[in-house]
Formats: structure tokens, C-alpha cells, sequence
């Protein structure tokens, strides 16, 4: 049997409910290790530890008192006792939710996100929340207020963005799973460099209520919330968890989702894309890409090689989709000032002291220097083409394609080059829902992986390949702290 801290929430929530294991022995091994790491992490920004360990307490006791029907308590609610960490933008009652941004690091969530709360009245314990990049900007999880996270397999290389810290803590065996965010990778992208799986899903399926900054217009669509986990089977689990209507997000509506175990990879269409990049793509992202594909046709499937030059030029489309909110308060300024900033001029944000990270100010400057170029229109038009293509691509099928070019980078090695949002940004404008599906590690210790993405709705189909390709190359392999 594998330790507590590799073990999915299906099986510690099934543990417990057999009485194998105490929810207070499932919590404490888990605090044991973001505890030993959190020094070099940096992963949990703030923590709930005595409270979750009333929590678990509680359920202790409950099950203590309640006779075994037929080996279990089956009327417990499924995730019992199964603790997981939040980005700390998504409101978490009664912790902070700065999103990085100094002027708001005294603020406090007065209730909790729907997300978090379908999860907690499923017996889910949540333990902290974690770092992400100031105003969850940028691929790289590092901020005025908490600081950098980082990468759990080498320290001296990124997490992730902008829910690096969620990728940090799960990766590393602290966290069971998390509940992350991604408008254009942020859930993708640090779930490739910290090797566990993450789940974009499908647009409009789940409720991106609770979150700071938020969203409005065609950039409400980009964004989704959605799980990061450290084993396949608990993707769907979750997502059933978090979908469904909230009465406030008026994207979201119902959709039922499939089930994994209904899909045949026999005669099943995989997408492989081409020459989407001028970069190349890291050798060994590649090789565990076609290794991913081999698997897959050994089972059946029917593998189409296409090529996707558009990808390329997918940069401006993309951000003129994500400043079509309709509204000034969505820009940086503006949400800097609603945060409380007390000098918000482009002179103070560019060069004020230590108030802002450099992602957070090349931003402020691209708004503020004159757009030159097609119109915004004609850009809004391109970006509906490439979903339209995407689609199109994936057919009823899947896709594979990497959340990045390269392995785990340096530590800030990424910042002024906005390009490299491409390969996992491509997605949000489809609103398709992509699953990133760990496949190892490299030659260097670093973590592998690819993205497996379906038509909008088919969420289960995604998770079907990440459950084939995790027995076929492991899944999550844990990193030595």
C-alpha cells in the first residue's frame, strides 16, 4: 500500500470511512510534510492547521460513535476527512485574499467560495491557502507579500503560475489536492513543473464566484476554476464536487458530466499538433509526448498529425480576448485601486520600490503605450477563428499538445515574455476543458507531462486518458525533499 501522503482522496476518504485509518492520522501526515517543507516551498502562505485538526477531531469522534454497516460508514459524506489547500485568491472564510497585492494584505475572506464549500460540506478539511503571482498575472508564483514558491523537485527553479503554491503543495505530498484557477495556463502550467495532474474545465461548468481579481466579459469565459490533484481517479470526484450553478456566476449552467469508465480507446481519434511554435519544443517534452502517444495507440486509438502554424500568432488575439471585459475595472490600475493602492500613477507603478513585481509593472506599461497594429476588433475576430479551428482540431476526439516548450525553468526566467502563455492559453479561448497529465521525469529529475484536451462537455473523456496514460507511466512520481 502506498504512504498516506501518495495515496488519492478516493482512497484516504475510503480508508477512514473503514476505520483503517483516523482522519487526524490522514491530517497529521500531511501537516508533517508542508510543515518540513514550507521553509524551502514557500507553498502554504497561510495556514488553518488548529482548526483543521478540531476538524478532524470532530469526524474522529463522529465515527467512533457510529456502528459499521457492512465494513463502512457509507453515510458519510465522500471526501470525509481528506485535507486540501486553495489558491489564495479564491475566497477561504477567514483567511487572507490578497492575490499578492500589498494594499490588500490585510484583507480577509468573510465567506468562503462556492467551490470551497461544495468541497467542505463533501467532508473535505482545508488546511491553508497558497501563493500565486501578484494579481495571478503571471506564469511564475512570486509576490510582494508572500514572496516566491519554489519548484518541490529543485528549488532553484519556478512552480509554476499563477497557482504555483497549489502546485508546490500538492506536488510535494502535503496537499491531497488543490482548488486552483486558470485564464490562460494557471492551473496547466504549474501542474506540469510540480509532475501532479490538473484539470481545466469546461467552460461555464463550474463557478468562478469567490475569486479576487475577478472577471467580466469575454475574459469570464477564459477563466475557470479547477482541481489540481496528485492521482487521476480524483478529477472526476472533484469536479462533480465543484459543478453546478451557484445562483451568482451567470456563465455557469448545469451539464452532466460522463463517466470515464464508459470510454473506449479503440478506434478513438488522438491529435497530435505540429509546428504550432517558432521555438522548438524541449526534446524531452517531446519524447514524452510520442511515448504518451504510443501508449495510446497501443490501446487502439487512431493517431492524426496535423499542423497548426496559427499558434504562432496567437499572442495578441488571446490578450485582446482577455481585455474584452467591457469594463475599465478589470485593467491593472483600476484593480489596483480598488485594492487600495494609495498612488496609482504610471510613474509610481513602474518604478515604485519594492511595491510591485516586474510582471505586475510590464503590464501596467503594455496598457498604457498606445495600441498600434490590427484594431482590437480584427484581433477579437482572429481569437474566435483559432477556437474555431481548436475545435474543429478536436473533434470528437482528443488533443495532445504540451502546457509549455520547456521543463521547469529558472526562477524568473520566463518574466517579459508573454509568448510562452501560448501553448496553454490556446485552450482557454476554445473554453474545451484540458486535463495536464504527469509522465515522469526527465534525464534532470524535472517533471514531464502533456496536455490531453476534448470537445467542450466531454470533461470525463480528458480524464479517461489520464487515467490510461497514469497505469500505463505512473502518474505522480514524488519528489525526494
Amino acid at each position: 500500500m502506498r504512504p498516506v501522503t501518495e495515496q488519492s482522496a478516493v482512497a484516504l476518504a475510503a480508508a477512514i470511512r473503514r476505520r483503517e485509518l483516523t482522519a487526524t492520522e490522514v491530517l497529521e501526515a500531511h501537516l508533517e510534510v508542508l510543515e518540513r517543507s514550507r521553509a524551502r516551498l514557500n507553498a502554504v502562505v497561510a495556514d488553518r492547521f488548529a482548526l483543521a485538526r478540531e476538524q478532524a477531531r470532530a469526524i474522529d469522534q463522529r465515527i467512533a460513535g457510529t456502528s459499521l454497516r457492512g465494513g463502512a460508514l457509507d453515510d458519510l459524506p465522500p471526501l470525509t476527512g481528506v485535507p486540501f489547500t486553495v489558491k489564495e485568491s479564491i475566497a477561504v472564510e477567514g483567511m487572507p485574499q490578497s492575490a499578492g497585492v500589498l494594499a490588500r494584505r490585510e484583507r480577509r475572506a468573510t465567506q468562503s467560495a462556492p467551490v470551497v464549500k461544495r468541497l467542505v460540506e463533501a467532508g473535505a478539511i482545508p488546511v491553508g491557502v497558497t501563493n500565486t503571482s501578484e494579481l495571478t498575472l503571471w506564469l511564475e508564483s512570486e509576490n510582494p507579500v508572500y514572496g516566491r514558491t519554489n519548484n518541490p523537485y529543485d528549488l532553484t527553479r519556478t512552480a509554476g503560475g499563477s497557482s504555483g503554491g497549489e502546485g508546490a503543495a500538492v506536488g510535494s505530498g502535503g496537499s491531497v489536492f488543490g482548488v486552483a484557477a486558470d485564464i490562460g495556463g494557471s492551473i496547466r502550467v504549474p501542474a506540469l513543473f510540480c509532475g501532479v495532474f490538473g484539470h481545466k474545465p469546461s467552460a461555464g461548468l463550474v463557478p468562478n464566484t469567490g475569486m479576487w481579481p475577478t472577471s467580466a466579459g469575454e475574459a469570464e469565459r477564459l477563466l475557470a476554476i479547477g482541481p489540481i490533484a496528485r492521482r487521476a481517479e480524483d478529477l472526476l470526484p472533484l469536479l462533480r464536487t465543484m459543478a453546478g450553478p451557484d445562483g451568482w456566476d451567470p456563465q455557469v449552467v448545469a451539464m452532466e458530466l460522463g463517466d470515464p469508465a464508459s470510454v473506449s480507446l479503440d478506434g478513438l481519434q488522438v491529435t497530435v499538433v505540429e509546428d504550432s511554435s517558432y521555438r522548438p519544443m524541449a526534446r524531452e517534452l517531446r519524447d514524452a509526448r510520442e511515448r504518451a502517444v504510443g501508449a495510446l495507440a497501443s490501446a487502439g486509438a487512431r493517431i492524426r498529425r496535423i499542423s497548426l502554424p496559427s499558434w504562432r500568432s496567437a499572442l495578441l488575439p488571446f490578450l485582446a480576448a482577455l481585455q474584452n471585459t467591457g469594463t475599465e475595472a478589470t485593467r491593472v490600475g483600476a484593480l489596483l485601486r480598488e485594492a487600495g493602492e494609495s498612488s496609482t500613477s504610471l510613474l509610481a507603478l513602474l518604478f515604485g520600490r519594492g511595491q510591485h513585481t516586474l510582471p505586475t509593472r510590464l503590464t501596467v506599461l503594455a496598457e498604457a503605450l498606445p495600441s498600434r497594429g490590427p484594431s482590437q476588433a480584427e484581433l477579437l475576430d482572429r481569437s474566435r477563428a483559432l477556437a474555431d479551428e481548436l475545435t474543429e482540431a478536436i473533434g470528437d476526439g482528443v488533443l495532445l499538445h504540451p502546457a509549455q516548450l520547456f521543463l521547469a525553468p529558472a526562477h524568473r526566467r520566463t518574466y517579459g515574455r508573454p509568448w510562452l502563455t501560448t501553448p496553454a492559453s490556446i485552450f482557454n479561448l476554445a473554453g474545451v476543458p484540458v486535463t495536464e497529465v504527469p509522465l515522469g521525469l526527465s534525464s534532470r529529475g524535472l517533471p514531464v507531462g502533456v496536455q490531453v484536451a476534448a470537445a467542450h462537455g466531454c470533461d470525463h473523456l480528458n480524464i479517461a486518458i489520464a487515467l490510461e496514460l497514469e497505469a500505463v507511466f505512473g502518474g505522480w512520481t514524488p519528489p525526494t525533499l
